[in-house]
């Protein structure tokens, strides 16, 4: 199958995502600054999750340009197993910022984070293996460390979040950081392997 059609959907879902993240923001229940300002933790929760969304989104976008085809039914329940987790963004990012960074809405929110970290590699594992021995998306993303270590430092996120809030959101804002910074491998191999057709 075009690996087009699974994009597509991939693309709906994480703009039903938004949506839904976008519409959990209230407006302000009176009409002054302290009611703005009580807004904070919303805005920055939402702020923080439209990040992560855009990274995955604009991440899973690159890779396919490396599989533009997808055999097989493990490639597609790995995306949808990706996209399961990240469906709970809106619902742990809602309970965060409803209750101000408190310990147990910022663990959560850092589980799911984890969890979508996870399927993301299942999904790469997944796309690798389909791709066989001499796979593209291997050649790009090489060891990996981004991949790697994105997931202690959400899990010293989640511990953090019992006893320094602050700091766990403080992680979990490090990572999306790390992640926007743009990564060029996945370029580099498609044009080379663009260059290698027109060849």
């Amino acid at each position: 199958m075009n690996s087009d059609r699974l994009k597509a959907l991939t693309d709906g879902v994480i703009a039903v995502i938004i949506t839904i993240m976008v519409l959990e923001m209230k407006p302000p229940s009176g009409h002054d600054s302290a009611a703005l300002a009580a807004l904070l933790p919303q805005f920055l929760s939402y702020v923080l999750s439209f990040v992560y969304v855009a990274i995955y989104w604009n991440n899973h976008h690159h890779f396919f340009t490396l599989a533009p085809k997808v055999g097989g039914g493990g490639v597609m329940w790995a995306n949808f197993h990706l996209l399961f987790w990240l469906s709970l963004i809106p619902l742990a990012t809602a309970w965060m910022g409803e209750h101000g960074f408190q310990p147990w809405p910022m663990a959560v929110y850092g589980a799911v984070l984890l969890a979508c970290s996870l399927a993301w590699m299942v999904m790469q594992a997944a796309i690798i293996r389909a791709q066989g021995a001499h796979s593209a998306l291997r050649q790009a993303i090489g060891a990996d460390w981004k991949g790697k270590l994105s997931p202690p430092l959400y899990l010293l996120g989640i511990g953090l979040s019992f006893a320094i809030p602050w700091a766990a959101a403080a992680a979990y804002a490090l990572v999306a950081l790390w992640w926007l910074v743009p990564d060029r491998r996945v370029r580099h191999v498609a044009a080379r392997l663009e260059d290698d057709q027109a060849g």
